[in-house]
């Protein structure tokens, strides 16, 4: 509790919420205890240091398949009233961490919170998905987007950051996380989610000055809110081109990697000790070319096995994965059998246990307790 008064005490704002105060008083664990004032066991592990076990989080760890992110949102029913009020975020990205002590606490937030502060609104419709409410199809659609400017727009993220920073210590690194310029950019030209992604791919094919202002223009927001976040807190930021496989591996080196790679260029001129993983589903086939990039963790989803993605990548690449979401509705045997193969394939060098796409609905909470809990047990 005191120490919780020391965290409130720092910031500027007082709340009704104890959002922190859970994490703070649990007991920290043996990992923790010999890790000391170390970094957090994720920034040594992709820097190559020797570690006991690889350090382990979930993508989409914070939300719906647990209970008590349920009953949160029976009170607080739209997505962004609980992503961008700073209490409810903060306390919804600590749910995880208070019951299964992850070693990456990420924001709950989404990839698509700065388009407001771009001028492009939208809105998540429960059962719909995101809405853009004037897809961008024309030069004239371009120059109405703004730069990004997060201090004004988005102040929240910020500030819950900062806030997940002091609960967690070094006891576990935060992380932020960004959506990459293609990926974003389907939504906005899109409308929304899609199938086959017909409306963006031909505004490349057909339209290329006005698609490669869109993304430059993306681009150029993108790498100003991933410094923001690690200004802000972020010990590690991920970059989401969730929908980047889409393209053909040829149109990929055209209109996907030249900005992913800009972004990791211009990120580390000016927070060179800042990790950036780099996460694309369905990118079996892509792995040399995310690499090529220069992000320090490449994040590997189920088309690959992870033994041959360490023969292709090389030892010196970091890796972030890969086991099913799937597997995690099994028995508990299964999924231990799952985590030691995983993380024997992978090495005892630079690899973050994580699964290969998003933890699902309805997964049952007591296999994510054993998934946490078998990698946590594990000693390379």
């Amino acid at each position: 509790a005191a120490r919780l008064s020391a965290v409130r005490g720092k910031t500027a704002r007082k709340s009704s919420r104890d959002v922190a105060r859970r994490a703070i008083q649990v007991d920290t664990s043996a990992d923790a205890a010999q890790a000391g004032s170390a970094d957090p066991l994720m920034l040594r592990a992709i820097r190559g240091e020797d570690v006991e076990r690889p350090p382990i989080w979930m993508m989409r760890q914070a939300g719906r398949y647990m209970k008590i992110y349920q009953d949160l949102c029976k009170k607080h029913p739209t997505f962004r009233e609980r992503s961008e009020t700073v209490d409810l975020a903060v306390e919804i990205s600590l749910q995880p961490w208070d019951a299964f002590k992850p070693d990456g606490v990420i924001l709950f937030s989404d990839i698509l919170t700065p388009l407001s502060g771009m001028n492009i609104p939208f809105d998540i419709v429960k059962g719909t998905g995101p809405i853009i409410m004037n897809p961008v199809r024309s030069m004239e659609d371009v120059k109405a987007i703004t730069p990004l400017e997060p201090e004004e727009s988005m102040p929240f993220v910020g500030e819950s950051l900062g806030l997940l920073r002091k609960a967690v210590g070094n006891d576990a690194a935060v992380l932020g996380f960004v959506g990459a310029p293609f990926t974003l950019a389907s939504y906005i030209v899109e409308g929304g989610t899609s199938s086959h992604y017909k409306v963006i791919k031909k505004m490349a094919f057909d339209e290329p000055e006005i698609y490669h202002a869109l993304l430059e223009s993306i681009t150029d927001s993108v790498i100003t809110y991933v410094k923001y976040q690690a200004d802000s807190g972020a010990q590690v930021v991920q970059i989401f081109d969730s929908w980047a496989s889409e393209f053909s591996p040829a149109d990929f080196d055209k209109y996907c990697l030249p900005y992913l790679t800009r972004i990791v260029r211009e990120v580390k001129q000016t927070h060179p000790d800042l990790p950036l993983i780099l996460y694309s589903s369905g990118s079996g086939g892509f792995l040399e070319r995310l690499a090529s990039t220069g992000a320090d963790v490449i994040s590997l989803d189920g088309t690959v096995d992870m033994a041959d993605a360490r023969a292709r990548l090389g030892a010196d690449q970091a890796v972030q994965g890969n086991m099913d979401p799937v597997h995690l509705f099994a028995k508990k045997e299964f999924i231990v059998d799952k985590v030691h193969d995983t993380i024997k394939k992978a090495g005892n060098k630079k690899h973050v246990m994580n699964l290969g796409h998003g933890v699902m609905q309805g997964t049952p909470e007591e296999n994510v307790a054993t998934f946490f809990q078998t990698v946590r047990d594990y000693r390379y």
